[in-house]
């Protein structure tokens, strides 16, 4: 007689990245449909997704420090720039290719949020997100200020893309680079929600006094969640300079870092595949605005003017209340929404 249903009856088991056989098939599935977009999708469609692939690397590392492991940041914009103009200079001053450039800025963001994160660990609530703040503004400085670093007002210059002399300097090969990062990315992140560190980190979150009577490093583990949030947002930041071919300072400003935590709050607190369906939102968001305008001004008696000169402020002012109304009506996201829907799939027709 087979058993009807799936049962786990070890830890082991619980902590399986795929619940299900199903669920692993449809992942599969999704690789290979996004591997073949290229193929398939627009130059518009493969640049909302490259977007949404190292916002959504930068989203991740952000939620392993937010949602994880309980520690607030409003300075991830900062890292993200920092990782940009770092793979930079690698590549324009020291001759790095840039397929090692961007793993090195990971690296090199990764002190800087180790840096700040060593007085960061020593508090926690408002005065932690007062000190991250101070983190924003001390790199948006130094990013003005080091013209050997960043070229102060005048920016940097990113290059392409290119390995074994071939360049990925267009959206259809430019792609593949992004999807494979974001894949490495996500599987980390996921393994080390599986590990000791990983369990460590939800402890400090849940209970700090009960996690540091079981022994956890409270110190150590604040250090190092800052510093895992700052590699990913150094990856992200640096594909998205090489993407754009060019960075400058006035592009990572307080305002994204709290773009950023919207990302997490409306993709769902503590998952993995919040941190992407929160990008993915930010990124469609204002999309759907240019587009629902553009439908207005195409009726015959053409949009209100003021409704086509007020976009830009229209899409921020979209972004602020999509946050408000998901922290009332769904403050778990659209990850514990999609969790619902696929139990309902399940279960139905029965409701329990």
């Amino acid at each position: 007689m087979r058993p009807s249903g799936q049962f786990k009856t070890s830890y082991r088991a619980d902590m399986r990245l795929f619940d299900t056989p199903a669920s692993r098939g449809f992942c599969i599935a999704g690789l290979l449909l996004l591997a073949a977009a290229p193929l398939l999708a627009g130059d518009y469609l493969l640049n909302l997704l490259i977007q949404i692939g190292y916002l959504g690397i930068a989203a991740l590392g952000l939620n392993i420090l937010v949602g994880f492991s309980g520690q607030i940041s409003l300075g991830q914009s900062a890292f993200f720039g920092f990782g940009a103009f770092a793979s930079a200079w690698l590549n324009n001053e020291l001759g790095v290719p840039v397929a090692l450039s961007i793993p090195l800025a990971g690296l090199w963001t990764t002190a800087a949020g180790l840096l700040f994160g060593v007085p960061a660990a020593r508090v926690k609530g408002l005065y932690l997100a007062i000190a991250t703040l101070a983190s924003q503004f001390i790199l948006q400085d130094f990013f003005a200020r080091a013209e050997w670093f960043s070229g102060g007002s005048h920016g940097a210059q990113a290059q392409p893309f290119s390995l074994f002399g071939f360049a990925f300097d267009s959206d259809r090969s430019y792609f593949y680079i992004v999807l494979l990062w974001l894949m490495l990315a996500v599987t980390a992140a996921a393994n080390l929600m599986r590990s000791r560190d990983g369990r460590a980190l939800v402890a400090l979150r849940d209970h700090y006094l009960g996690a540091e009577m079981m022994g956890v490093n409270l110190t150590k583990y604040r250090i190092l969640a800052f510093g895992i949030a700052a590699f990913y947002a150094g990856i992200g930041g640096a594909l998205y300079g090489h993407y754009l071919g060019y960075v400058s300072a006035e592009g990572f400003t307080i305002l994204h870092s709290v773009q950023f935590l919207g990302m997490i709050i409306i993709g769902g607190l503590a998952s993995v595949m919040g941190s992407l369906l929160g990008a993915a939102f930010m990124v469609l968001l204002p999309e759907f605005m240019g587009a629902l305008v553009s439908g207005l001004a195409a009726l015959p008696g053409g949009a209100p003017p003021w409704l086509a000169a007020g976009l830009p402020y229209l899409r921020e002012m979209a972004i602020g209340l999509a946050i408000v109304l998901f922290l009332i009506f769904e403050p778990d996201g659209l990850a514990h929404r999609w969790r619902r829907i696929r139990a309902w799939w399940k279960l139905y027709p029965f409701s329990y």
